[in-house]
């Protein structure tokens, strides 16, 4: 059997006195893409900020329920430790401006006081980019800025950022839709390449990318779950009339 990393129960989230997620229960099966899939406004990418639990930064967030990783409920946990174990990559590619592209790969240590030895430092910086498929086009070039590369280098960046802390959890929050048809394809080689090491859940509008790299798909529906299975399952047999129409362009 496989191990669920993280249970999300009965889970609602939301602003002000408006829940955008009503009643989620979802089981992520550990170092396997669930890729998370609805039209937009469904509520996609406010679970997965509730997840690393980003959403409550927001003075309006409101939340209810559980959501346990590893069987620990991360709401009573430090946030600062939950975002070291559940790692974030967003849109678009976000890496420190005024920051080398080796000190972007460090900088969750930096940012959180953790001091480094230098040789430790070199050894993180170049496995983190190894694992993101980067290493071999910017080691010559470690201490210019992370924004002069490319928009697909950068957002590599950003994941070699967030693999450097080692987290358990990566959560992808449409991590290509900024990017062209190549840049894409590597990314999507990394995603299939990194769930060896690491869990991670995908929110896409991409229907065909969810096709492509998950094992798993969650269907969301203006905020509720409305279904979960193996990817093939539902892209084959949906079970529900509502993902039936999604995945043949009824709506989107």
């Amino acid at each position: 059997m496989e191990n669920k990393i993280l249970k999300i129960e009965k889970f609602s989230a939301g602003y002000g006195n408006n829940y955008v997620l009503k009643g989620i229960n979802l089981e992520i099966p550990e170092k396997k893409v669930t890729a998370i899939m609805g039209p937009s406004g469904c509520g996609k990418s406010t679970l997965i900020r509730c997840i690393n639990r980003i959403h409550e930064l927001n003075p309006d967030a409101i939340y209810k329920g559980h959501i346990y990783l590893n069987g620990e409920d991360i709401y009573r946990m430090n946030p600062t430790i939950v975002r070291r174990k559940i790692g974030m990559v967003f849109q678009r590619p976000n890496p420190f401006p005024t920051m080398s592209i080796y000190d972007n790969v460090i900088a969750g240590y930096t940012l959180n006081g953790i001091k480094l030895k230098r040789n430790e430092k070199d050894r993180i910086v170049e496995e983190a980019l190894k694992k993101a498929f980067l290493w071999d086009e910017v080691k010559d070039v470690l201490h210019r800025k992370g924004t002069f590369l490319s928009g697909g280098q950068q957002q590599r960046l950003c994941i070699a950022r967030a693999l450097a802390m080692k987290p358990e959890i990566l959560l992808l929050d449409e991590p290509t839709s900024a990017l062209d048809p190549k840049a894409t394809s590597r990314i999507e080689e990394l995603i299939v390449e990194l769930k060896e090491t690491v869990t991670i859940v995908l929110v896409t509008h991409n229907i065909s990318q969810a096709a492509r790299v998950s094992d798993y798909t969650a269907f969301l529906y203006l905020g509720e779950l409305m279904e979960f299975g193996p990817t093939e399952r539902i892209f084959v047999a949906p079970k529900h009339k509502k993902t039936e129409e999604y995945l043949t362009g009824k709506f989107g």
